[in-house]
């Protein structure tokens, strides 16, 4: 059996340049981290037992004796691109829920294939890992998904990455003495807002109206750029950082119908009046876990007043998608 564990992320600037539809032509940046809440793949070689050839356990549990007939439209392409010819178990587990904008998907995409590469006795580097998944989730499957997500499960840390218009990536990571690293992180709180999303149209809304929204895409990445600089600064201050991520969110909600809601709206407003320095949705928008970055003095006020919204606590991850059990099979 083989564990891969691949961590949740928060993308904190830039979101929307990461598409190739628009780094391909302008160029992107954006700036994030990768958490300590993970979602976990467990696989195995089916033994031969069964009436069924493959067992998928996610949401559903999927038995079927055909690759093509599987519905979990990234196991179905991976397995295909793989080509497996024996028999799989493939388990799911996550310590947050899906859909919840925190790059869930793609760390299912980047740990499958993580843990099948293992199940082969075999390592995968992180940039052939990211651009596997890349390939496999916007050219394989055809979703409306950026290329940031793909990069982080698979690298980890809190990093800068830039997109050329060659569709290279490149990262930096942040370099902060420790005294500034941990103000950041003890800084930043996460809230579950319980709104369902449907990020895949809020994601292709974004993409048709790209156009139309090139002067907000150009300043999103320009504060990406400028949050990593303020980052790195000797005279590092968070209500810098407060003052970029809310000036970032202000032009988020800016480029489709439905990156927030009313009830968002009022989560943010709430904020606030509590004591935070800005914050946002984070992932494609609608719903989800919105973040805040909130002075230490601010924080217990915040969460009286969000008191029904779950508050999850986290620290920062730096080693991204990697293999916790690695007991192989000969294929």
């Amino acid at each position: 059996m083989i564990i891969s564990r691949t961590p949740f992320r928060m993308s904190l600037f830039g979101g929307g340049t990461d598409y190739p539809d628009w780094y391909l032509e302008n160029g992107g940046m954006v700036l994030g981290a990768t958490i300590d809440k993970y979602c976990y793949l467990s696989v195995r070689y089916l033994p031969p037992f069964f009436e069924h050839k493959h067992r998928v356990v996610w949401s559903e549990i999927e038995l079927v004796n055909n690759i093509d007939e599987i519905r979990h439209p990234a196991v179905k392409a991976i397995l295909e691109e793989m080509k497996f010819s024996r028999g799989l178990e493939i388990s799911y587990n996550a310590d947050l829920p899906a859909r919840s904008g925190l790059g869930s998907s793609s760390a299912f995409t980047v740990g499958l294939i993580n843990a099948l590469t293992a199940l082969r006795g075999k390592m995968i580097s992180k940039k052939a890992l990211a651009q596997d998944a890349i390939r496999i989730e916007q050219e394989v499957i055809g979703e409306a998904v950026g290329s940031q997500d793909q990069i982080w499960a698979a690298y980890g840390g809190l990093n800068k990455i830039e997109f050329q218009k060659d569709g290279k990536f490149s990262i930096s990571p942040i370099i902060m003495g420790e005294k500034n690293y941990l103000s950041l992180e003890s800084s930043l709180m996460l809230f579950f807002t319980g709104f369902s999303r449907a990020a895949p149209l809020i994601a292709q809304k974004k993409i048709d109206n790209f156009k139309n929204k090139e002067e907000e895409l150009k300043m999103l990445s320009t504060l990406a750029s400028s949050a990593a600089s303020s980052l790195q600064d000797k005279n590092y201050d968070i209500k810098k950082i407060g003052e970029l991520i809310h000036e970032a969110w202000i032009l988020k909600r800016e480029l489709a119908e439905g990156v927030t809601t009313k009830e968002i709206d009022e989560i943010y407003k709430e904020g606030l009046r509590a004591g935070a320095l800005g914050g946002k949705i984070l992932g494609a928008g609608g719903g989800g876990f919105i973040l805040f970055v909130v002075p230490p003095e601010n924080q217990a006020n915040l969460q009286k007043r969000l008191s029904k919204l779950v508050h999850v606590k986290f620290n920062f991850d730096s080693v991204g998608s990697n293999i916790v059990v690695f007991e192989p099979e000969d294929e």
